[in-house]
């Protein structure tokens, strides 16, 4: 019932200071027990504790306490034994942190051990053997052995008491420590013939409820005569010695005297009424040395005090103390705990944002205690020194993952001994990616070749970009940006492969339609919200030879006859025509050469080959035919090549009616039905009738050009040359070198007329229509109109 009492009494919180929580709870306790309600006394709701994984961290001590996150309280984990706990140490608490994630937080919290009367007094021995002279003056003292209470306070050792006191009486005395020292005094003389053996019980008595005793029996041997006891040379012995010294080394030298003289003068020194281990760590020899015995550790105890004696062969003995201080040697590294660590970060994570959290600890004591830790330099993070040997680690600066995408951080901790001691830990964080980087195109544009007539769906070429970012950040699609090509939405042109980039050809191109085009191809990441970029692409159509020459003259018509006269005085080299020809290729696919491929007589004509140029190569002779019939043919320099073909028909002749007689024989490409009879009668009579109303168009104008001559003339204005712009090569990518014109200057006055008469072609051009009898009549009525003295002048030039 008191047990329960006390544990009630115990486990009364303690209020909580600037965030710490101090609990008081009575050792023994079973487990389960309650300790506190640490969510009510933290002020922080059960749920936090679950979301934030609440734990508790001890470092390396023994976990005597647990967290029970479902109800938010402490409970007992293993039974306390204040006394294997702490010892002698009072007060005795636990101390631990409650830590909790995202975000990051801790809680130190104190649960102080009380005592309980569970130990009972206890002497080493369980008993105890003097021998006395009968000659023991009164008030002879005789050192006993203290009981050992591993209790504290009112719990601990009280009193002692001594039965049957006939002879003897205790005395105690209080040390410097706290502790009582135990004397028997004899208060009446021994008388040996009266009682040889005297035996005695010391019972050491605690405070506690219910209390407990000790005891030790006391045998005394009454002997005779050694009346002199020793005595120390000082109550109180004090010394130092380093931690970690060897075995053997000497602490201090104790000394004490008897007065007797001889064998009752011979003292022994022993260490008595200390704990086992004093015994273990020290030793005494006969000559009062005291020397180390076992290891030193300055950071399990710090100062010891030990009771000895000093013992005659007539057991009379002297006491005293030594206290020996342990000197701290910087033997310890510091200890460093991660409490709580965080495996990856987001790169674009604030400056300052908590990754982990730590506790540095170094048994050793003042300087040799004193850590300073620091982490590796040229990374972008820092440590920061929070309370109670705790850091944190925190982001120094912006992070990148396309620059480091992982950092191996390491902590090191040094101490401040002589010689530094020093430790470190490191810390792998992985930096996760945020979507900060638009793809970007291996080129600022691009230019893609394709030869006309291509096959629909060919791949015309790969537009290539890459992202920096990493995953689906970096999972890049292609886009074909909305535009038109004259007027044509250029998807009906092109398409891009979404995955690969690959550019299709939609269509087939010509080349004589279409000979380049722009558009834009757009990449887009696959991050949220996405980035893209644009390039811009340019398809360039190469030509291919798909397309034969075109004769532009001479026009060959299907129902008459063109034909060049050449006069018989023509010199050699005289220019009979030219025939014109082009090709809508380009490049080498329009190079065009001409060749003479079928003649009348290959002696009297050639033909130009880069010119197209007829010409004669010998003097025209009278047994030359009149009518000469030359077959051109016309061929590009493609591969393979295209040709056209064009029949040119010469006319030999100085006159017209001597080609009348001959225009009926010339060969005709078409027979013509007799029906065609009455068309062509009818055709004269329209003809008929367009000639004169002609003629009477050309004297008006003729006047009224004569009029405007007459004003130009007497205004020396220049005469403006007339250039037919249908043969003229304006692209100056044809087959015609040269522009081709003819130059016509025509005045009202023939005598001041100044005309140049071109040799770039023929002459004369004849428009023979042998089925018409109204051909000759025709002829020579435009003969009669060049011949009067006033006409106006047109000649042709091609």
């Amino acid at each position: 019932m008191k047990r329960q009492v006390l544990f009630l009494i115990a486990i009364l919180r303690l209020s909580s200071v600037i965030g710490q929580v101090s609990y008081s709870i009575p050792e023994e306790m079973k487990k389960g027990s309650l300790v506190g309600n640490i969510a009510e006394d933290l002020g922080i709701d059960v749920k936090r504790l679950k979301s934030g994984k609440a734990r508790i961290y001890t470092g390396d001590s023994v976990q005597y306490i647990e967290l029970n996150r479902e109800r938010g309280v402490l409970l007992i984990k293993e039974k306390i034994d204040r006394e294997a706990l702490c010892r002698q140490t009072t007060p005795c608490a636990l101390h631990f942190q409650i830590t909790l994630e995202n975000p990051l937080e801790l809680f130190p919290v104190t649960v102080e051990i009380t005592d309980m009367n569970d130990n009972a007094p206890a002497f080493q021995k369980e008993e105890r053997r003097f021998e006395i002279s009968e000659s023991a003056v009164i008030g002879s003292k005789f050192m006993l052995e203290k009981a050992i209470d591993s209790d504290i306070g009112i719990n601990g050792l009280q009193k002692y008491t001594l039965k049957p006191s006939d002879n003897f009486v205790l005395k105690l005395h209080t040390q410097l420590d706290g502790s009582k020292k135990v004397e028997m005094i004899l208060q009446k003389a021994l008388d040996r013939e009266k009682q040889e053996h005297v035996s005695l019980v010391l019972t050491a008595e605690d405070g506690g409820e219910p209390q407990m005793t000790g005891t030790m029996q006391i045998h005394v041997t009454v002997l005779d005569v050694n009346d002199n006891a020793p005595v120390f040379s000082k109550p109180v012995y004090k010394a130092s010695v380093t931690e970690n010294s060897a075995l053997g080394t000497i602490v201090t030298k104790i000394s004490a005297s008897d007065a007797d003289k001889g064998a009752n003068g011979e003292v022994s020194f022993v260490i008595a009424n200390s704990m086992d281990t004093d015994l273990k760590l020290f030793h005494i020899n006969s000559e009062g040395d005291v020397t180390v015995h076992g290891p030193i550790d300055y950071e399990r105890e710090r100062k010891y005090h030990i009771d000895i004696e000093a013992i005659d062969v007539g057991g009379l003995s002297d006491s005293s103390k030594i206290i020996i201080d342990v000197i701290d040697v910087n033997d310890n590294s510091p200890i460093i705990n991660m409490i709580s660590t965080s495996g990856s970060a987001p790169e674009n994570s604030p400056e300052e944002t908590v990754i982990a959290l730590m506790s540095v600890n170094d048994p050793d004591a003042e300087n040799n205690g004193r850590v300073t830790c620091v982490i590796n330099n040229h990374i972008p993070f820092k440590i920061k020194f929070t309370s109670n040997n705790f850091y944190s680690l925190l982001t120094d600066g912006f992070l990148d993952r396309e620059r480091s995408s992982e950092y191996n951080i390491t902590v090191s901790c040094s101490d401040e001994g002589v010689p530094s001691l020093s430790s470190s830990v490191t810390l792998t964080l992985q930096i996760s990616d945020v979507n900060d980087n638009a793809p970007v195109f291996e080129r600022s544009s691009y230019e893609a070749y394709i030869v006309e007539n291509n096959t629909p769906g060919l791949s015309v070429f790969t537009v290539k970009a890459r992202d920096a970012d990493w995953n689906q950040n970096a999972r890049v699609s292609y886009i074909l940006e909305d535009s038109s090509v004259n007027g044509v939405p250029v998807s009906s042109y092109v398409s891009v492969s979404a995955d690969s980039g690959v550019i299709h050809a939609v269509r087939s191109f010509d080349y004589e339609q279409i000979r380049d085009f722009h558009f834009r191809v757009r990449a887009q990441d696959g991050g949220s919200p996405p980035l893209s970029s644009n390039v811009s692409v340019k398809i360039v159509i190469q030509d291919q030879n798909d397309n034969p020459p075109q004769v532009l003259y001479p026009v060959q018509t299907g129902g008459s006859l063109v034909a060049e006269m050449v006069p018989r005085s023509a010199d050699v080299g005289y220019l009979v025509t030219k025939v014109v020809a082009v090709d809508v290729d380009s490049g080498q696919n329009a190079w065009l050469s001409y060749k003479l491929q079928k003649a009348t007589d290959r002696a009297l004509f050639e033909v130009g080959s880069q010119n197209g140029e007829i010409r004669s190569i010998r003097q025209v002779s009278d047994k030359d035919a009149v009518k000469q019939r030359l077959t051109v043919i016309v061929e590009d320099n493609g591969q393979p090549s295209r040709s056209a073909t064009v029949i040119v028909n010469v006319v030999v002749a100085d006159s017209f009616p001597e080609v009348l007689s001959e225009f009926t024989d010339f060969p005709h490409d078409k027979e013509y039905n007799d029906n065609l009879t009455f068309y062509l009668v009818l055709a004269l009579a329209v003809v008929s009738f367009l000639f004169i109303t002609s003629l009477v168009v050309i004297i008006s104008v003729k006047i009224y050009r004569w009029r405007q001559s007459r004003i130009l003339y007497h205004s020396s204005l220049p005469v403006i040359p007339y250039y037919p712009p249908r043969y003229s090569d304006t692209l100056g990518t044809g087959t015609l070198p040269h522009v081709y014109n003819y130059e016509v200057c025509r005045t009202t006055d023939s005598r001041k007329s100044d005309c140049k008469f071109g040799r770039a072609a023929g002459q004369n051009v004849l428009i023979m229509d042998p089925s018409s009898t109204g051909t000759m009549q025709r002829i020579q009525s435009e003969k009669s109109i060049l011949d009067e003295p006033d006409s106006p002048l047109e000649v042709r030039r091609l």
